[in-house]
């Protein structure tokens, strides 16, 4: 530790003078320091690139899928009864179904208001059961018995909260209003056709308290429909799939509705159109970075500089700063050149389409746009309806020759961008180790540790130098002092 003297003897600011000192041999460190944020921009520029583009590839997963250009659009005559639904393999043409009975539950009401009180203990009013049972049948047409246990402090409501709990396909309740019990199937159809759907013994004392007899069920019965005038069909649940449509009733049909299937043009064009904008979007990032106006003479702030400035002065200068920070970068401009390049490319699709300008999709003719696309809405929504596999098969085809659809080629280029940028700035969770700039950030984080360990020596050697001549000083002053008193004796 050295021993500080600020100036006793010679009156002189050694402080100042060793700060003035400091400031001139602090100049690499500063300088050091700012590379140091300029590498972290630069690494958060990158990042940011790369943020988009991952979800750029992520919608290219999307457009990727053979659904995506072939979503069917179904209509209904009568949506009030019946409505469809298709996958992408459903035939296009008309269907007409005739529904003459839904799908329905069965259920059973108490014949007359309970004489119990449903909230006090069963065996309180004469109900001493420790079992009941009750038999449902399984898809199979299997019976299947099922018990509940009863409790000695359980009510009516707590029985049939447990009957409704238990794996059974059966729900029970007491309605207060009514003063009645409902017991009813949680599935539609008919699965006991000599009987009820939930039978129980009704002379059983539970049973009969609840008024409650298995041969007055109404329901559990089966959708019954007309499938284009010739098969005549039958559905537990009012839901029926058929060669790729899946047909949903509602209600019994006014003679026939006619649903007609036929591709969904829109929704493919708006596929299109929203992996458009994205890419427009992720391009325009990439081709900013590269015309930003770099200010050199805009250089990070120090602590010293921050400390003088307002917030808005510190916001205006970074924004200079950052201007330009990716500029010349090969990694965003080869990237630019390798997704711009792929839409040119003619794609061998064995039909008349083959090129992206033949469905109303063209690069922007002006060079500071970067490669944006821009659509003839009009052209786009014709070549989807008149020749959808074409389109399908120029965006998708998974081939890895010419035949390669053009979504797979800029997945290709975007892989490959995103694998550089990540190879130069990494991910959040890398260390400095995994990326270039990292490595780069970490040899500068030597350097200033060992710098700024310098700096110490340098300061302490200073202030020991001015130290010694303080204390040289003081010797002649007090050496002086005695030869004057000396001649003045």
């Amino acid at each position: 530790m050295v021993m500080r003297v600020g100036g006793l003897a010679t009156g002189m600011d050694i402080e100042s003078m060793v700060n003035k000192l400091m400031e001139a041999e602090r100049i690499p460190l500063t300088k050091m320091e700012q590379n140091r944020t300029e590498l972290t921009w630069k690494r958060d520029a990158y990042r940011d690139l790369n943020r988009g583009l991952l979800e750029l590839d992520e919608l290219m997963n999307t457009m990727k899928r053979p659904s995506t250009y072939r979503s069917k659009l179904v209509t209904s005559s009568q949506e009030q009864a019946v409505t469809a639904s298709s996958t992408s393999s459903a035939s296009n043409g008309s269907y007409n179904i005739e529904v003459s009975q839904l799908a329905s539950a069965a259920t059973n009401v108490s014949q007359a208001k309970l004489s119990i009180d449903p909230d006090e203990s069963l065996k309180d009013q004469g109900i001493d059961q420790e079992l009941i049972t009750f038999t449902t049948v399984n898809s199979d047409g299997e019976t299947v018995e099922h018990e509940v246990e009863i409790d000695e402090s359980d009510s009516l409501k707590d029985v049939l909260s447990k009957i409704t709990k238990a794996d059974n396909d059966v729900r029970a309740f007491y309605d207060d209003q009514s003063g009645k019990v409902i017991l009813e199937t949680t599935r539609t159809g008919q699965y006991n056709e000599d009987g009820a759907e939930i039978s129980f013994d009704k002379e059983n004392a539970f049973w009969a308290k609840l008024n409650m007899d298995p041969s007055q069920e109404k329901g559990g019965t089966n959708a019954v429909f007309t499938y284009n005038d010739a098969v005549d069909l039958e559905s537990k649940d009012n839901v029926y799939s058929l060669n790729g449509i899946t047909f949903q009733f509602h209600g019994v049909t006014d003679g026939k509705a006619t649903l007609n299937i036929a591709n969904d043009v829109e929704s493919t064009f708006e596929s299109i159109i929203k992996f458009v904008d994205k890419y427009n979007d992720v391009v325009e990032k990439l081709n900013e970075s590269q015309l930003e106006e770099k200010h050199r003479d805009y250089e990070p702030l120090t602590d010293e500089q921050k400390k003088e400035m307002s917030e808005d002065e510190i916001k205006k200068w970074e924004e200079k700063a950052k201007s330009g920070i990716l500029r010349g970068e090969g990694t965003i401009s080869g990237g630019l050149y390798a997704m711009r390049s792929g839409w040119y490319s003619k794609v061998e699709t064995g039909g008349d389409l083959k090129f992206l300008t033949q469905i109303g999709i063209k690069t922007s003719k002006d060079y500071m746009d970067g490669g944006k696309l821009i659509v003839d809405e009009d052209q786009l929504r014709q070549a989807i309806s008149e020749d959808p596999d074409g389109v399908e098969k120029l965006f998708i085809n998974s081939s890895e020759d010419d035949s390669r659809g053009l979504v797979h080629r800029l997945a290709d280029s975007v892989k490959d961008t995103m694998g550089k940028i990540e190879k130069s700035a990494g991910k959040s969770t890398h260390t400095l180790d995994n990326y270039t700039i990292g490595k780069e950030m970490k040899n500068l984080n030597e350097r200033i540790t060992a710098f700024e360990a310098k700096m110490l020596r340098i300061e302490n050697r200073y202030w020991n130098q001015f130290t010694q001549m303080e204390k040289a000083i003081q010797r002649m002053n007090d050496q002086s002092e005695q030869l004057l008193s000396q001649f003045g004796s």
